[in-house]
């Protein structure tokens, strides 16, 4: 924002204030978005949890969220240039359960679905070495430097799930999507939930999922840009006032563009105030 900043000023008078520079930027080679629906999924629970859908069948579940992602990306045989994204989502959902005497508990477990598409990543036959930050010593040994692999970088952008239905299903009941163990799930996945993973021979637990997702390919390249001149902020830092909460409360803008309807377009100038409308 132009109030904001102030130049840095420039001490040489014979410097204009517009150069061109180069820049090292991530490239968007390809891209996709999806709206993906995960049918049955079986869920992983702890002993605690099968415990409970073993003694009810009323069980709905109440909060989802992506506690951990992993992606990867291998190029496409005989298809040069393009490369297959494999997505693993590990998805944290609480569950409240129905038990004997109007009582209810709720219990956690992990979802775990699975997502591949294809994107055009380019061709690169160069190999990238990078400095390390521990290179200012002139008489150390230097560590080994290995090439970073000719791939390009996969993102992913992903909103929390939406959950579409949950069920308990008998143990002869095989229509789920089963694609892992308790051991497949990685740790950081598993400490994130109360007690331990286990699987169960009885009766076991499936949910299904909508995801919104934005999956990309970049690699970094380099782009003459015109630069006008360098910036630092000019607002000054401002630590709160712990002693009075409400002061800073009061002093907070109100959210109005979050109770406008989605999809709901700013009107113009002399319209309502820009509000939404009423």
């Amino acid at each position: 924002m132009q109030d904001s900043r102030f130049p840095c000023g420039i001490s040489d008078k014979n410097t204009s204030k517009n150069e061109t520079v180069c820049v090292e930027v991530n490239r968007i080679l390809d891209s996709c978005r999806d709206k993906d629906c995960f049918e049955d999924v079986k869920v992983l629970l702890t002993d605690f949890g099968n415990d409970i859908i073993e003694h009810t069948t009323n069980v709905r579940a109440k909060s989802a969220c992506i506690t951990w992602t992993n992606i990867g990306i291998d190029p496409i045989k005989f298809n040069r240039g393009f490369y297959s994204v494999n997505i693993k989502f590990y998805i944290k959902i609480t569950f409240e359960a129905c038990l004997c005497g109007g009582k209810s508990q709720e219990f956690e477990g992990i979802a775990v679905l699975e997502k591949r598409v294809i994107l055009y990543g380019g061709e690169s036959n160069v190999s990238i070495f990078k400095s390390n930050g521990d290179a200012s010593d002139y008489c150390a040994v230097p560590e080994l430097c290995c090439a970073t692999k000719n791939v390009p970088t996969a993102i992913v952008e992903v909103v929390e799930p939406v959950i579409l239905n949950s069920k308990v299903r008998e143990a002869d009941d095989c229509c789920c999507c089963c694609c892992c163990c308790c051991n497949d799930i990685p740790e950081g996945v598993s400490t994130r939930i109360n007690g331990d993973l286990s699987d169960t021979e009885g009766r076991y637990l499936t949910v299904s999922l909508g995801i919104f997702s934005v999956v990309r390919i970049v690699r970094p390249a380099q782009y003459l840009i015109n630069a006008t001149e360098y910036c630092v902020p000019d607002k000054v830092c401002v630590s709160p006032e712990e002693d009075d909460p409400c002061a800073i409360f009061k002093n907070m803008a109100f959210p109005t563009a979050e109770f406008c309807p989605p999809g709901y377009v700013p009107l113009l100038k002399g319209d309502h105030g820009g509000k939404c409308g009423c």
